[in-house]
C-alpha cells in the first residue's frame, strides 16, 4: 500500500533488468484474487516470489499470509516480508508462517538495489521443485 516503495522497486527492478514480470496488489484481497487466478485484469502465470506488506489496507500482511498458508495451492508460495515494522513481535509472527526472509525497508538502501541482488542471488541459488503436485501449470515453489 506504500506507493512509493512499490515505485522504488519497481523502478530497481525494470534498471536492473530483473527477468520477470511484476505484478502489484494494493492489499491482501486483491493479491489473493490474482494469485488464484479470479482478478478481472491481472493475472501471475508460473513461477512468482511474493513481496510482502505487513501495513495493508482491507487485509493486513498477517491475514493474507494465514489465508495463503490455508490455500492448499498457493501455501508453498515463496514470501518475503518488506515493512518497516522492526518489531519482535512481528517478525517472529510472521516466521511463523514461513516466510522465506524478513526485510526492514529501513536497512536498505534509498534505490532498493540491495533488494533486487537479495532477489537475484536467492533466484540463483535456491532450487526447490519445478512442480507441485496440485498445480501442473507452473509453480510458486521456485524463484524466478
Amino acid at each position: 500500500d506504500d506507493d512509493v516503495s512499490c515505485e522504488a522497486v519497481i523502478r530497481n527492478f525494470e534498471k536492473h533488468n530483473m527477468p520477470f514480470p511484476i505484478v502489484t496488489a494494493n492489499d491482501g484481497m486483491e493479491a489473493l484474487s490474482i494469485l488464484r487466478h479470479r482478478h478481472e485484469t491481472k493475472r501471475i502465470d508460473g513461477r512468482y516470489i511474493i513481496l510482502l506488506d505487513l501495513n495493508m489496507p482491507r487485509m493486513n500482511g498477517f491475514e493474507f499470509l494465514r489465508e495463503l498458508r490455508a490455500d492448499n495451492k498457493l501455501s508453498p508460495s515463496i514470501v518475503f516480508v518488506f515493512t518497516t515494522s522492526s518489531e519482535d513481535v512481528d517478525r517472529m509472527r510472521a516466521y511463523e508462517e514461513n516466510i522465506a526472509g524478513y526485510i526492514i525497508k529501513s536497512t536498505l538502501d534509498p534505490k532498493f538495489n540491495n533488494l533486487g541482488k537479495l532477489l537475484m542471488e536467492y533466484g540463483s541459488t535456491v532450487t526447490l521443485p519445478t512442480v507441485h503436485p496440485d498445480n501442473n501449470n507452473g509453480s510458486p515453489l521456485h524463484a524466478p
